[in-house]
């Protein structure tokens, strides 16, 4: 089959319901993972700028003003990362399917290049189809890695795991993609407990700075 039929076949992310995700990734259930991260108090930076977003910004009726209190947990979580760079809109393929991740984490340079570290899916309130997403996304990242020659070192897809996110910026859950392909979830987090949804992201972060340093 020719590489520009195979391109024809592949799926758009927003096309796989979670049943076709679990089936194409040949997954038969998510294993539960408990992350045990310190609580992360918000700055004061991030209380001004929380404080002006309520006061002049709808931000419950839309994907996009969700968006702005996603963007706002982001920059206050990834702080201590300056080799981290998080891309919105970033694409992404695989073998059977294509598009672009809401959020995008790699190393901090000018491109979007491997290794591909933690994708990050938003939707206003549907977390079964943004978990579809998410996880043909976390595939579509694997399999990226597996082809990247990443200075010399050993392939990708043996040495690091793929995380995930999926989020309506009120609730968040966490996965992590093995390099032998079982899915870990966390449970359901929520900005009741904001210093908690911080230090989690904190957490996640220090996970993609690790995996980075890991392969370099």
């Amino acid at each position: 089959m020719s590489s520009s039929k195979s391109k024809v076949d592949r799926k758009s992310f927003s096309k796989f319901k979670l049943d076709d995700a679990y089936r194409s990734l040949n997954l038969k259930r998510l294993l539960p993972w408990k992350i045990l991260a310190d609580n992360l108090p918000p700055s004061q930076v991030f209380e001004i700028f929380s404080q002006r977003l309520q006061q002049n910004f709808d931000l419950k009726r839309t994907e996009e003003g969700k968006k702005l209190i996603i963007d706002l947990l982001f920059m206050e979580a990834i702080a201590p990362f300056p080799n981290l760079k998080i891309w919105k809109g970033g694409r992404l393929e695989s073998d059977i399917a294509t598009g672009a991740a809401d959020y995008l984490v790699t190393e901090n340079i000018a491109y979007i290049a491997t290794p591909m570290l933690c994708v990050v899916e938003a939707k206003k309130d549907d977390f079964e189809q943004g978990l579809a997403q998410c996880l043909m996304e976390m595939n579509a990242c694997q399999w990226t890695n597996r082809r990247s020659d990443c200075k010399g070192n050993k392939s990708l897809e043996e040495t690091i795991d793929i995380l995930g996110i999926v989020t309506n910026g009120e609730g968040w859950q966490f996965y992590k993609l093995t390099p032998d392909n079982q899915v870990y979830e966390t449970q359901l987090y929520t900005l009741k407990n904001l210093p908690e949804v911080l230090g989690t992201l904190n957490f996640i972060f220090s996970l993609c700075s690790k995996n980075l340093t890991h392969i370099q």
